[in-house]
């Protein structure tokens, strides 16, 4: 067997898939995406707006056939035979299936012509508004048809704390308990499982530092009663007092959401196996919008290398792979020592002015450089900042610097530029001894 060869069309189904190509042509910012993926990380950086989640968007559906939302719609400029999303999903042996879908404008719907070879592994998607999906291929969440067996679950921000339910034939039935529920129920189970897998995963997740003033580990404390509502409620142990989950901080309930929906999806995915007499999987995908979102610049320093090894938490064998966006030079410089070209890549949206009036977005794929400092990941290609200051000190250093060239100086200049750098820089700023220098040829200092 050749790895990476195309799948035949003979082949068995396999599950366990991971994306391993994802091309876009007339859909989004840009005529046309190609990403070829990594095996365990990768990450997407870029401006707001050039397409970060809509490609998180899209790596869903060529996963699952499903929308977390409406379907993308093509491009005004282009044509009915262009819009296309060409996909290759590999399983565990290494085969890759490719598949092609058009966008049928009639039903306004994209359209594919076979049931998929290889099915992905189990997989949790979180996105930055704090909704999740789940897809597991031993799972079914919709019993209508054999066609929907592998139908995603989707998750408003309240439902993931709240749960599901759904109505049909006048019965209803539950089809997510959602946290509070579940974590009292564990909480309270005698065996302490999965609620001691939970618990681990979140002392896994939790922000560094034990120095007096820190958040501390995240912590399980005791339920209890709060106004307005017959449940118990989940609370979290700071070091401050144990404090109610939903009361807690935007960034302590997205992690503790995260990690509850890894662990849940995991063990759903156990029970669910057990149910049709399969294995579970050996593989997932998670893909993460904005993987910084909420999160202290400590935190976010630590997270994508604590979630990279996370996985080992749930079973020893789990191979995960991530796709994730960030805006943050720390998660970026948290991966210096962690990087690994072989399994790992970076992906950069970039806006390309072509003329006055036009411009393109294009896909870029860095070489990983070790900056080793924060600033200097601001001012690299990938976040493209001048000065790792604020703007206003940007535009005097640059005002400064513009002086600096020209021919004939007066004292006055150099004099007014002193007090516009003196009102917007530190004292300890490294531009100063440049311009100090300059300035007292002048008869000028500070």
């Amino acid at each position: 067997m050749r790895i990476g060869a195309p799948l035949p069309i003979d082949a068995p189904q396999e599950k366990g898939g991971t994306l391993s190509l994802l091309e876009l042509t007339g859909i989004g910012p840009a005529s046309n995406f190609r990403v070829e993926l990594a095996d365990r990380l990768n990450i997407f950086t870029g401006d707001n707006g050039l397409g970060k989640t809509f490609i998180l968007e899209c790596a869903w559906w060529a996963l699952t056939g499903n929308w977390t939302s409406s379907a993308v719609y093509p491009r005004e400029d282009a044509s009915k035979s262009e819009p296309q999303i060409t996909f290759e999903v590999t399983g565990a042996s290494g085969w890759p299936e490719k598949e092609s879908s058009k966008y049928d404008w009639r039903r306004h719907t994209w359209v594919t012509h076979h049931e998929r070879l290889t099915l992905p592994g189990l997989l949790i998607y979180a996105r930055v508004d704090g909704a999740f999906a789940i897809w597991d291929p031993a799972g079914s969440y919709d019993s209508d048809s054999e066609r929907n067996y592998y139908r995603p679950l989707i998750l408003t921000r309240e439902e993931v704390w709240d749960g599901l339910l759904e109505k049909s034939g006048g019965k209803t039935r539950s089809i997510f308990n959602g946290l509070i529920n579940d974590w009292v129920d564990w909480q309270s189970n005698p065996k302490n499982y999965p609620f001691e897998i939970l618990r681990q995963v979140l002392l896994h997740l939790s922000p560094p530092g034990l120095e007096e003033g820190d958040l501390g580990p995240l912590q399980p404390g005791t339920p209890v009663r709060i106004p307005g509502d017959r449940r118990l409620m989940p609370t979290i142990k700071h070091s401050y007092g144990e404090i109610p989950l939903v009361y807690a901080s935007a960034a302590v309930r997205r992690i503790v959401a995260m990690a509850y929906l890894i662990v849940w999806a995991w063990e759903e995915h156990k029970a669910q196996s057990e149910l049709i007499r399969e294995e579970p999987q050996k593989r997932m995908v998670i893909l993460i919008d904005e993987i910084e979102a909420h999160l202290h610049p400590q935190w976010q320093r630590i997270i994508l290398p604590t979630l990279l090894s996370m996985a080992q938490i749930l079973q020893r064998d789990i191979q995960v792979q991530f796709l994730i966006t960030t805006h943050s030079p720390l998660v970026m410089v948290s991966m210096e020592p962690r990087f690994n070209p072989k399994r790992d890549k970076i992906f950069h949206l970039n806006l390309m002015r072509q003329n006055l009036l036009t411009a393109e977005v294009i896909l870029e794929e860095p070489e990983f450089v070790r900056y080793g400092h924060v600033n200097s990941w601001l001012m690299s290609d990938i976040f493209e900042l001048r000065h790792a200051r604020a703007l206003e000190a940007e535009k005097a250093i640059e005002a400064a610097k513009k002086l600096q060239l020209q021919n004939k100086i007066t004292k006055e200049e150099v004099q007014q530029a002193t007090d516009e750098l003196a009102r917007n820089l530190a004292g300890n700023d490294e531009f100063w001894p440049r311009w100090l220098f300059f300035a007292k040829q002048f008869g000028v200092e500070l």
